[in-house]
């Protein structure tokens, strides 16, 4: 090759040195990842770019520049269903079952569509999202048309990465052969596809807060919040005190939740026993644990979505939604 490739330039802005490398413009990353998802980068170019993002992590305007591109990418949807919150489950659980799963189906069932979706498990000793869903008795949703009559007839749907967009997928499943995870891990949390007004996100290093915070901004999300979750998830810790950093109508705000248990915290799950969500949701198990985690991340997604005012309406209107929560039905509805 004698003329320099087209993608050259983006992988040159990131690595020209510590003097000359700069991040990329939400202009510039979003001419990239269109090139990326094109199938018009080579695979030394992409393993290139993927690290040298990873390496000084994604600026905001970096993240909402590759969010722009996979959205465009996504086949647009007629007469879809008008989904309220979305709700995204990439990290998979080590230390605690994916109670939240049970924060998603109480919210829907009374009224919040949901889109969740998220990554298939991995050869690692973590819980995945779909397996749980599975084992409640939730098919995965197919495509976004699939998921669209899902969420209309009962209120939520969840997709896999693999069906919501392969080439992201495929470059998720780079991170073993890189030793590391790429901006394909961030970028998957916002993509948003049915442009809910309200978008929760979790992460595991506080530091990133700062930048889907600010990434959500540029993009326009009338409503995000954001916090570290447990295990990385959308998932409150009942056990410790949680920032939430928040996006409403182009304002940026943060706020400060308490925890919910003033003792020692709970240990490890040593069991990790998915089966244990159902038999909480109809009350054949006490799980002190599982249901504060239920009701404090349903409060910050209510509050979130202005359907509370203060922090104590959050959590006492989740509260009550989750005592009166219809035990023979899991479904959503």
């Amino acid at each position: 090759m004698t003329e320099e490739h087209p993608f050259a330039q983006y992988v040159r802005i990131l690595g020209k040195g510590r003097q000359g490398s700069r991040a990329l413009s939400q202009q510039e990353a979003h001419a990239a990842m269109r090139m990326i998802l094109a199938g018009e980068v080579e695979d030394i170019q992409l393993g290139a770019f993927l690290m040298l993002v990873r390496a000084k992590e994604e600026a905001p305007e970096e993240l909402a520049g590759f969010v722009q591109a996979v959205k465009e990418s996504l086949t647009p949807l007629t007469g879809n269903a008008e989904v309220a919150l979305d709700w995204s489950s990439y990290a998979g659980k080590r230390r605690q079952l994916p109670w939240f799963l049970l924060s998603a189906l109480l919210l829907a069932a009374n009224g919040v569509k949901i889109f969740m979706h998220g990554t298939e498990g991995r050869q690692d000793d973590r819980v995945y999202t779909p397996e749980v869903l599975t084992l409640l008795g939730i098919p995965e949703s197919q495509s976004l048309v699939d998921a669209s009559d899902r969420i209309r007839e009962r209120g939520f749907a969840f997709m896999t990465l693999q069906n919501l967009n392969p080439v992201l997928h495929k470059i998720m499943g780079l991170r073993p052969l890189l030793g590391l995870r790429s901006p394909v891990h961030t970028v998957a949390r916002m993509i948003n596809p049915f442009n809910a007004p309200v978008l929760l996100q979790g992460v595991f290093h506080p530091g990133y807060r700062d930048t889907h915070q600010q990434a959500a901004l540029l993009l326009g999300q009338p409503h995000m919040a954001v916090f570290k979750g447990e295990g990385g998830e959308i998932e409150r810790n009942p056990d410790a005190a949680c920032l939430v950093q928040s996006v409403h109508d182009g304002i940026m705000s943060t706020e400060d939740w308490p925890p919910l248990f003033n003792g020692p915290r709970h240990l490890k799950d040593e069991t990790m026993d998915p089966r244990r969500l159902a038999a909480l949701w109809r009350g054949e198990i006490e799980e002190e644990y599982g249901a504060a985690t239920v009701i404090g991340t349903a409060a910050i997604a209510l509050k979130t979505a202005g359907l509370a005012k203060t922090l104590q309406s959050a959590e006492e209107l989740a509260a009550d939604l989750w005592k009166n929560r219809i035990v023979a039905r899991l479904d959503a509805a």
